[in-house]
């Protein structure tokens, strides 16, 4: 009995343990049944992806920037150019922490405070995987240290770059531009502009041809380690330089009139045929080359807070009212309406009553009976203060427009501006009248016009030639001329031939006869006649009162003193240059102006004498 129960419990514990022992057995199948259908799964299904993930650590593809195009003057000089600049990059992604890593690097390669905010506020606003610039202009010294202490530094690379570099520094930069790091609102979706270093235009020719001057990007796929280091380069695609520019100025000729050039002074010189801009010089000025370490908070309050504001180009930008430098439109449109002959004679008897009011000649006693030409060589403001009331405003205003003012020029230089010449129109939207007592002080280019040097300067190279010429700065791009810049590219502006004659010939009167406004504008035996027209605009009300007790310009503070304008053209029978010059606070344009305009156009003449002209350059090395 006792055996018979012995083999009952003896079968059963060997029924457990078989079962026990299939439930293992199938359990250890199904285990490896599924550890070998997810090796297929990954080997067959998921293998692509996995091999894309070890690759993407393996290798790492980088962006790289091309080398930007440079700028050259006529000559073909360099006046904007590149020079190698080795530097210290940051990826986030690669390094767990990153404020280790800035400690570590700091300890090797010191950081400024200034250097540290600009790091934090770059990792804020860049994603991980994009370099941060930590240190530029490395030494071989300090790219040593970090080359031995690369194991320590995860996420430390270092590459070479360029950096922009203006040879001329602040003679140049209101025509050239310069650069700087690309703000939120340049961000267009391109990945370029995101990568470390990169700097895009902000002003002149730097930022009208920013995407020609840019290239295009290359691009290079390295191999890695694990903590990031290079191990070798597997494929390359080199960047597209930029193109080179070729501007109009002359850089010796622009620095010779910048040298002439008192603060608040503006100078514009044209080629009067075919509209190339010879200089623009804008006082003061600014040295670009600090934007390309970064400009500090202390020097940009310097600037800005300046009333002589260097950061703007007056010539395209500076708004001014163009005084009795505008009586050739007035003349010009009275002419076109028939209200007046060129041989019909107003009288001045040095004011005009209007209206309750009194508008002074600037001849007190008077001009007496006076043509066309007179009035205009003595600038007799009661000619055209009457002249004016019989135009009308919107004959001078369409006038004046064919002319360059108030007109969008079209200049190769972003941001000018177009100025204004007012219209019947423009005050009613103001919602006010336009009387006919506004004419009498617009006849004499005063009021609410405001006009830019660059637009003064076309108008007198159309008044020398008859035709439309515009304006331009770029003379080639990539060494390939730039087209439809010859003068019979300029379409005529249909002004009759005796019409032009009239004004051009006041305008020698002005410098060459007596009674002129501008003795002081008069060339020098060799150089041919000059043709031009004074202006000296108020910036300050001068009362009755005021003149009563002996009134001069020469005596009060500066800021109070009239603003001196004179425009020209020479030589005058085969006007070569037209010429603008304003003197802010100038005092007077026949006095101040005048002598400055005529020393520019000797200065030119002198330059361009001897010199073969300059066609546009392709330089063979793109160094500097």
């Amino acid at each position: 009995m006792i055996g018979h129960t012995a083999r009952r419990e003896e079968e059963h514990r060997r029924g457990i343990f078989t079962r026990r022992a299939i439930g293992l057995g199938l359990g250890q199948l199904g285990l490896f049944g599924y550890l070998g259908h997810r090796l297929w799964s990954i080997q067959q299904q998921e293998g692509e992806k996995y091999t894309l993930l070890a690759e993407e650590n393996r290798l790492s593809a980088r962006l790289m920037s091309s080398p930007r195009g440079r700028v050259l003057d006529r000559q073909g000089r360099v006046v904007a150019g590149n020079k190698l600049n080795w530097r210290a990059l940051l990826v986030p992604e690669q390094t767990q922490d990153v404020a280790a890593t800035l400690a570590t690097f700091s300890k090797i390669v010191p950081l400024t405070e200034q250097d540290i905010a600009r790091v934090e506020r770059e990792l804020r606003r860049r994603r991980r995987f994009v370099p941060v610039v930590l240190r530029e202009f490395l030494s071989w010294e300090e790219m040593a240290r970090l080359e031995v202490n690369a194991p320590d530094l995860p996420g430390i690379l270092t590459d070479v770059g360029h950096t922009r570099v203006y040879p001329e520094g602040a003679e140049m930069v209101h025509l050239v531009g310069y650069v700087a790091p690309p703000a939120e609102r340049d961000m267009d979706g391109d990945p370029v502009l995101a990568l470390p270093g990169m700097r895009v235009g902000r002003q002149g020719i730097e930022r009208f041809h920013e995407k020609v001057l840019r290239g295009r990007a290359g691009a290079v796929q390295l191999e890695v380690n694990v903590v990031g280091r290079v191990i070798r380069e597997l494929d390359r695609r080199e960047p597209l330089p930029g193109e080179d520019i070729q501007i109009s100025v002359d850089t010796e000729l622009h620095k010779k009139l910048r040298a002439k050039a008192k603060e608040g002074t503006t100078i514009c010189v044209l080629d009067a045929k075919n509209g190339e801009i010879v200089s623009l010089v804008s006082q003061p000025s600014f040295d670009p080359n600090v934007f390309t370490s970064g400009v500090s908070a202390a020097q940009w309050k310097a600037w800005t807070a300046t009333r002589s504001t260097p950061l703007i180009n007056k010539a395209t930008n500076g708004l001014y009212a163009p005084g009795s430098t505008f009586k050739m439109m007035v003349a010009l449109a009275g002419l076109e309406a028939k209200v007046i002959g060129p041989h019909d004679r107003i009288s001045c008897h040095g004011h005009l009553d209007f209206g309750g009011n009194r508008f002074h000649c600037h001849n007190r006693r008077g001009h007496g009976a006076v043509d066309m030409r007179v009035a205009l060589k003595a600038s007799c403001d009661v000619y055209f203060y009457q002249l004016a009331m019989r135009c009308g405003i919107d004959r001078i205003a369409a006038m004046a427009n064919r002319f360059g003012l108030g007109v969008d020029l079209e200049i190769d230089l972003p941001g000018t501006r177009r100025g204004l010449v007012p219209t019947r129109a423009w005050r009613q939207a103001q919602g006010k009248p336009w009387n006919l007592g506004d004419n009498i002080i617009h006849g004499i280019g005063q009021g609410w016009y405001q006009i830019t040097p660059i637009a003064l300067a076309t108008m007198s190279a159309r008044l020398a030639t008859g035709r439309a010429v515009q304006p331009h700065l770029t003379r080639a791009i990539g060494g390939k001329p730039v087209p439809g810049r010859r003068p019979e590219d300029f379409p005529s502006l249909n002004i009759p031939e005796r019409d032009l004659q009239l004004m051009r010939s006041a305008m020698y009167g002005i410098c060459n006869e007596g009674g002129g406004t501008a003795p002081l504008g008069r060339l020098p035996a060799g150089y041919g006649a000059m043709a031009g027209k004074t202006g000296s605009v108020q910036v300050r009300r001068v009362t009755r009162a005021q003149r009563e007790r002996g009134y001069s310009a020469e005596r009060v503070p500066r800021e109070w003193r009239p603003h001196a304008l004179f425009v020209c053209f020479a030589p005058y029978n085969d006007p070569q240059y037209a010429i603008s010059v304003v003197i802010e606070h100038g005092i007077a344009g026949g006095k101040y102006a005048a002598p400055a305009a005529r020393d520019a156009m000797i200065t030119v003449m002198n330059h361009f004498r001897g010199l073969a002209p300059a066609g546009p350059r392709v330089a063979e090395s793109r160094a500097g």
